[in-house]
């Protein structure tokens, strides 16, 4: 029977759970809770609520689907969503509470490669021995990471690092008053929360402090150019894909279909039509400062890229370029915000990797013909990743 009113209701914090407000669904949600490993979402339930269909991500294994009767509380297994991943050496992910030098608290995640695990007792925070870290940044920068199976994660654990993602001041999912704290401090409290996030992990022997890059996508782009110019010391190398290096010019192309959400920007960013806001924008632009690089750097970027136009990448390669700082820049012609096809993403992860491997020490599978059937353009520093300057039939040379 159908009554219009919530039954349950779901938390998400450092991991998601779900809260009964109706008795009768206690006990099957405490059954799915015991029984299915990680995390679990219900999707579907029949017209007679008999039957449920249920998602399950154990982290540690790919996510799989259920079929859950509520007659004997049974569960029947009816898919992995990814079954090329059963019996693979995947990781746990650790929730962690970081504080910020200002009391905030970061909700986090970190994930420790094999032989790095936390000793029994020990807890997530404590690794059995340092390793070199990868500092993961989200995009948004309104949105968040949270708790379950992360591609990203898996697979630079696997190459031999830990990696750390870190729900700085602005991210969305932690109360009205979290997301304005971010206001107006991009390159500055926001970023400040994501160093001190890299000293808990120094404090808590995840790592080293010559031992840590910071990589990511769109904001966590501007976040990788914000760290190479603002803390040129902090990192011992970055990677950046699709991330805005001139905040006047990202706010002078936000495209058509954004034009509602315009002052948003401007409440969040700043207001390039006043004289403070234009000085303000000026000083939290990565480009403006790019003399200031000193680690390595890696650039992702697609041509065709409405969110953060490819001109953001172009520019600061170009400010590079005039002040003889070494970059690796590579373009895709038919991406947008991110790589979508598959051999595109194939394709840069192999760079990334031979990247990292440069600069951290940890492990690479050789390039080889990884970036053929992609439309990878290294459009310069092939010669700065070991592996990639035999790629010439993609070489395509300068801007």
């Amino acid at each position: 029977m159908r009554t219009g009113r919530a039954q349950a209701y779901e938390l998400e914090y450092l991991k998601s759970d779900y809260i009964p407000l109706d008795a009768s669904l206690k006990a099957d949600l405490a059954t799915l809770k015991d029984k299915l490993q990680g995390e679990f979402s219900v999707q579907a339930r029949s017209d007679d609520d008999s039957k449920w269909i249920v998602v399950a991500d154990p982290v540690t294994a790919p996510v799989s689907t259920w079929l859950y009767e509520r007659k004997g509380r049974r569960l029947t297994r009816l898919f992995t969503a990814r079954p090329e991943l059963e019996g693979a050496p995947l990781v746990t992910m650790h929730p962690q509470e970081i504080k910020s030098r200002d009391g905030l608290t970061l909700v986090s995640y970190l994930s420790l490669p094999k032989g790095a695990e936390p000793r029994p007792g020990a807890g997530g925070a404590r690794a059995a021995r340092p390793v070199p870290m990868v500092l993961l940044v989200h995009g948004g920068p309104w949105g968040r990471d949270g708790y379950g199976y992360n591609g990203y994660h898996q697979w630079l654990a696997n190459r031999g690092y830990a990696v750390l993602s870190v729900n700085f001041r602005g991210s969305t999912g932690f109360g009205k008053g979290f997301i304005p704290k971010g206001d107006l401090e991009w390159g500055r409290k926001m970023h400040d929360d994501l160093l001190d996030a890299v000293d808990w992990a120094v404090k808590n022997g995840v790592t080293t402090r010559d031992k840590v890059a910071i990589m990511g996508g769109s904001y966590g782009g501007y976040a990788t150019l914000a760290g190479m110019t603002f803390t040129p010391t902090t990192f011992a190398c970055g990677v950046d894909m699709v991330g805005p290096s001139n905040l006047f010019t990202l706010l002078e192309t936000i495209p058509p279909y954004w034009e509602s959400g315009k002052q948003q920007f401007y409440k969040r960013m700043s207001d390039p039509a006043t004289e403070d806001g234009r000085a303000l924008l000026k000083a939290r632009s990565p480009l403006n400062f790019a003399d200031k690089i000193v680690r390595p750097l890696l650039i992702g970027q697609g041509a065709n890229d409405p969110r953060v136009n490819v001109r953001e990448s172009d520019q600061i390669v170009a400010a590079m370029n005039a002040k003889k700082i070494p970059v690796t820049y590579v373009v895709f012609p038919d991406e947008g915000h991110g790589f979508a096809r598959p051999v595109n993403s194939i394709a840069f992860n192999a760079v990334t990797e031979n990247f990292l491997a440069q600069c951290l020490g940890g492990r690479a599978e050789a390039i080889g013909g990884a970036l053929q059937p992609s439309t990878a353009q290294v459009k310069q520093g092939a010669e700065f990743v070991p592996g990639l300057g035999g790629q010439s039939p993609v070489l395509k040379g300068g801007l």
